[in-house]
């Protein structure tokens, strides 16, 4: 298990993280999330003792990691998968971290073999793709078969075999009992691979909680309804109904009705008796993307001036790791979320759409020490 307790890192007048505390537990495999300049790559480097706090502690099984007995057989750890001398091979470069911490050299090739790069393992590192760095990256975290493990975006550079391959590995080590925590910007693979979440923004604790919780916890579903294009009565007559009977209705741009507050049977039943024709009628679930943007919106430090016009922009929220406030309903929903309205007739669908005027540039960037 990780533990942290009032973490703290300042370098200056720069807080990279404050007062963050938190469980990472056996058997699951935790996300650990945030916008870039969140703070964590800099929590990831106290966890491992790279990094001194400025206050609080961070234990891995009850103890600071300079103090875990045989650290690299108890904790494995994926950071910055280009940390390799490219002029030695990668049974080379295993070899010398498993001589350090006395492990057998038979399991240097067995690591090989689970990562897929037996074949190249006398070819030098430096001639490596992105993606075999990765993996050669994740094979010295494996080494010492450690019981806690820790991946910085472990996917990146990966085909979608790749991919595929990490997400089964992290779901069989956190089935085996072992500590796997994972940052990554990936929300489409957090998604499909974490169990539980930590999001944090501008070093502190915004949500800890399992994914569907946290989905649960920042979106609102809604259910998306059209009717016929050509009977516009019909639409205002389904908008009265649903209205009547408590619903929020919301226009969309391409005709459809945005409706909360109803289940999907209701607005059945409701269009059924009001003698009005559906063309659609389907349940939106908000993704883990719409989630987190929507929970990070405020955390935000690199923001192009563009996404006011895009309509990604919202007010930040009252305060980090207070529950998220309902969303307030608007007339024109935010762009950039939904399906684009069907092409005109005689338009061609194919075609690209015209260019939005360039919006100035932001050069203003705060510096985030790691």
């Amino acid at each position: 298990m990780i533990e942290a307790v009032g973490l703290t890192k300042r370098y200056g007048a720069k807080t990279a993280v404050d007062n963050l505390s938190f469980h990472v537990r056996p058997g699951a495999v935790t996300g650990f999330l945030g916008p870039n300049g969140a703070g964590k790559s800099t929590t990831m480097r106290m966890i491992l003792g790279l990094d001194t706090p400025t206050a609080g502690t961070v234990t891995i099984g009850g103890s600071p990691f300079r103090q875990v007995p045989n650290a690299p057989r108890q904790v494995g750890a994926l950071l910055d998968a280009k940390a390799v001398h490219g002029g030695r091979s990668a049974r080379n470069h295993l070899l010398s971290l498993a001589q350090l911490s006395g492990i057998p050299a038979r399991r240097v090739d067995e690591v090989l073999g689970v990562v897929g790069l037996q074949d190249v393992a006398k070819k030098r590192s430096k001639g490596y793709s992105l993606g075999m760095g990765q993996r050669l990256g994740i094979a010295a975290a494996l080494l010492g078969d450690p019981q806690v493990l820790l991946f910085d975006e472990p996917v990146n550079g990966l085909d979608p075999e790749g991919i595929l391959w990490v997400r089964n590995l992290m779901k069989t080590l956190a089935a085996e009992g072992r500590t796997v925590f994972v940052s990554s910007h990936l929300m489409s693979e957090m998604a499909l691979t974490a169990d539980h979440l930590i999001v944090i923004g501008r070093g502190r604790l915004l949500s800890d909680m399992g994914v569907q919780d946290f989905i649960s916890a920042n979106s609102a579903d809604f259910a998306r309804v059209r009717t016929p294009a050509t009977e516009p009565e019909q639409r205002e007559k389904l908008t009265a109904a649903l209205s009547e009977a408590g619903a929020q209705v919301m226009s969309e741009p391409d005709g459809a009705l945005r409706v909360m507050g109803l289940p999907l049977p209701r607005i059945s039943d409701l269009a059924h008796s009001a003698d009005v024709r559906l063309w659609e009628l389907s349940p939106h679930r908000a993704s883990l993307e719409e989630a987190y943007m929507r929970m990070t919106q405020g955390a935000v430090d690199y923001r192009s001036t563009a996404d006011e016009k895009a309509g990604l922009m919202e007010a930040p929220q009252p305060g980090y790791g207070q529950p998220p406030q309902p969303p307030i309903p608007v007339e024109v929903p935010q762009q950039g979320w939904y399906a684009p309205p069907p092409p005109a007739p005689g338009e061609n669908p194919y075609a690209a759409p015209p260019a939005p005027a360039a919006a100035p540039a932001d050069l203003t960037k705060s510096e985030d020490p790691r």
